[in-house]
């Protein structure tokens, strides 16, 4: 059975909602290879104590165990919202064939900084479920204020 981007960024908002319940910031993300996911991740960068511990990190650590070799070529990441710096730059050096994000992150977002950080043949959709993931992170925030 083949899926579509919606139901993978599905998997990503349930990875999102497990960070809500873990007191993170509610980001998810999975890696897909040829329809299978190979790795999930939610931020978890209070419960480690680790700024470096994305959830887009998480994911690619499990996406490249998985497959036995840290080039991810083949794979789709989708991640609730738009990477920051760092995680672009370690998708640049995955070379990850695909990204998909809900969310834009007009603040810390990989665009703004650092837009040429991706892997050349990376491409990227933005938008998919975007009100969703974007409703998540503010309702999270809301809470803090």
């Amino acid at each position: 059975m083949t899926h579509d981007d919606n139901f993978y960024m599905q998997q990503a908002l349930r990875e999102a909602h497990k960070a809500l319940e873990e007191g993170e910031i509610p980001i998810g993300a999975v890696v897909v290879c040829r329809g299978d996911i190979i790795g999930r991740g939610h931020n978890l960068t209070e419960t480690l104590r680790d700024v470096t511990a994305h959830a887009e990190m998480q994911a690619l650590t499990a996406a490249a165990a998985d497959m036995g070799g840290k080039y991810l070529r083949d794979c789709t990441l989708y991640v609730t919202v738009e990477p920051c710096v760092m995680c672009a730059g370690a998708l640049g050096w995955s070379q990850i064939g695909r990204i998909v994000f809900g969310a834009g992150d007009e603040k810390r977002g990989y665009r703004r900084f650092a837009p040429e950080a991706l892997h050349p043949r990376t491409e990227v959709v933005s938008g998919v479920l975007e009100e969703e993931c974007r409703r998540l992170m503010q309702e999270f925030f809301k809470g803090k204020r």
